[in-house]
């Protein structure tokens, strides 16, 4: 088993060579901004990204890497060194205090853990809540407590952040159950009374375009959200030119000019690397792109990269599955009392929810990007293959072992030359399901930066883009159907020479 894992992370480590996760170029590594997976976390890094290389100085963008908890993890374990971060959330969510700290407080809190807080960028995003502007008598928060009929849709960060849902219901009294709802489809459900009110940043360019009425906080609950920079304490001193460069940035975004740059994605359908540069070199760049249609969107200069991102994420997870699931399939067969242990398992592990399972082996295996996708990938891809393997080979009849023995042959040649043959077209089902789901499974991996075509359907939900979410799940959705054709092709191939 320790050979077996050993090798494992040998090639975990080729495949994170083959898709860029190692930076060792001959000048040094670059600069690693992160951001989260939000229209104005996006544009951000971009900005950040871009200062940097404008002054020479190398940087790359690893962007839309989930949640806070994702991205901080990320931050602690070294794979990024920098993310735009607003106050509010450092000093409740990320320290837990229960009451706001000033900036010196907060970088005493956060020394310990190796990181630092500075560089506000000048505007502040406070979280709010807002209704259709046709909402009769409720200007406040103080309102909508009286009002326990209304439909409420946070989103699922919102309702459990401790500087969000839990402690603006105490303050207020609120009544309500609050629904789920992802950011980038909140306006959405709003404008088609699916819900009543929704969480919103101040910045968000959609507040005007929908006419939304913005509720008072009249309580004073909601801290500020100055915009600022959370990096690694040595970020300076290993990247200082990289971090003379985005320096320069300290105050100089408006929260006009942000509100700005937000429409201009979210409205004009700009992307955020054209918006940054706009933001940065007015003069060269004001126009930007025009909006592209779906089929640019799905055949534009990334596709050739997503998808080899995609099948070497796809062939290494089922490709480690099979080097795990059928030795596993052979034990579960031949070892009746350990049978339901082995399956229940595999089982086990197919229910972890991909997002919980990706922020813990964040920080239990020191990065993000293709090692931990992998793993994911990898954990997903085993109980059809454990299953199919053990029921393939429960199915050979008895008669035929007893001949093979009476032939001569030792039980690890029956095994070799008799059994695994005959279980093969089972076996090979249990490898084409684990294959044809691991090609959807395999979208998450955009979540902590290992690409791919869930990269796009990422974006798509930030900013409630269709064309863009079917520029990611058409292609996948072919590659499934891709996979499945070859598997079959081969079942068939076999079936003629048998």
């Amino acid at each position: 088993m320790r050979t077996f894992f050993a090798t494992a992370l040998r090639w975990l480590s080729v495949f994170t060579l083959v898709l860029g996760g190692a930076a060792t170029a001959a000048d040094g590594e670059p600069l690693r901004v992160g951001s989260k997976r939000f229209t104005e976390s996006y544009i951000l890094g971009e900005v950040l990204t871009q200062a940097a290389a404008a002054h020479g100085a190398r940087a790359e963008h690893r962007q839309g890497l989930g949640n806070t908890a994702i991205v901080l993890a990320a931050l602690q374990a070294g794979s990024i060194d920098v993310y735009p971060e607003y106050r509010g959330t450092i000093d409740l969510e990320i320290l837990k205090n229960t009451s706001a700290s000033s900036l010196d407080q907060m970088r005493a809190a956060l020394k310990p853990m190796g990181l630092g807080v500075a560089l506000p960028l000048g505007f502040n995003n406070t979280y709010a809540l807002a209704m259709r502007a046709d909402s009769k008598g409720i200007d406040s928060l103080s309102d909508l407590a009286r009002q326990p009929a209304l439909k409420l849709g946070l989103s699922h960060e919102f309702i459990g952040r401790a500087d969000g849902w839990p402690g603006l219901k105490q303050r207020y009294g609120l009544p309500h159950t609050p629904r789920g709802l992802d950011h980038g489809i909140a306006y959405e459900a709003l404008a088609q009374r699916q819900v009543d009110v929704i969480d919103i940043y101040s910045t968000d360019a959609k507040i005007r375009q929908y006419g939304l009425r913005v509720l008072k906080d009249d309580l004073g609950y909601f801290p500020r959200y100055d915009a600022m920079l959370l990096y690694r304490l040595d970020a300076p001193q290993r990247f200082p030119a990289a971090w003379a460069a985005i320096a320069q940035l300290e105050g100089r975004i408006t929260a006009e000019q942000m509100i700005a740059m937000n429409a201009q994605v979210e409205l004009e359908g700009k992307s955020f690397a054209a918006v940054a540069k706009n933001w940065l070199t007015p003069a060269k760049g004001a126009q930007g792109a025009a909006r592209a249609g779906l089929m640019g969107k799905m055949f534009d200069a990334s596709l050739w990269t997503l998808t080899r991102q995609h099948v070497v994420l796809v062939l290494a997870s089922v490709l480690l599955a099979c080097l795990a699931g059928i030795p596993l399939g052979i034990v579960a067969a031949f070892a009746p009392r350990l049978r339901q242990t082995v399956l229940a398992l595999a089982g086990m592990l197919q229910t972890v929810p991909s997002l919980a399972l990706l922020a813990i082996l964040i920080p239990l295996l020191g990065m993000i990007g293709t090692v931990p996708a992998l793993v994911a990938l990898f954990v997903y891809a085993l109980l059809p293959i454990v299953r199919n393997t053990c029921t393939g080979l429960l199915g050979v009849p008895q008669g035929l072992r007893t001949a093979a023995l009476a032939l001569g042959l030792d039980r690890r040649a029956t095994l070799v030359h008799v059994e695994l043959p005959l279980a093969l077209p089972v076996i090979l089902a249990g490898i084409k399901t684990a294959a044809v789901m691991s090609v959807g499974t395999a979208t998450i991996a955009a979540f902590i930066g290992a690409g791919g075509f869930g990269e796009r359907i990422t974006i798509g939900l930030a900013l409630n883009d269709n064309d863009m979410l079917l520029a990611g799940a058409i292609p996948a959705a072919l590659l499934a159907l891709l996979t499945q054709g070859l598997f079959e092709a081969g079942e068939r191939l076999i079936a003629r020479r048998r």
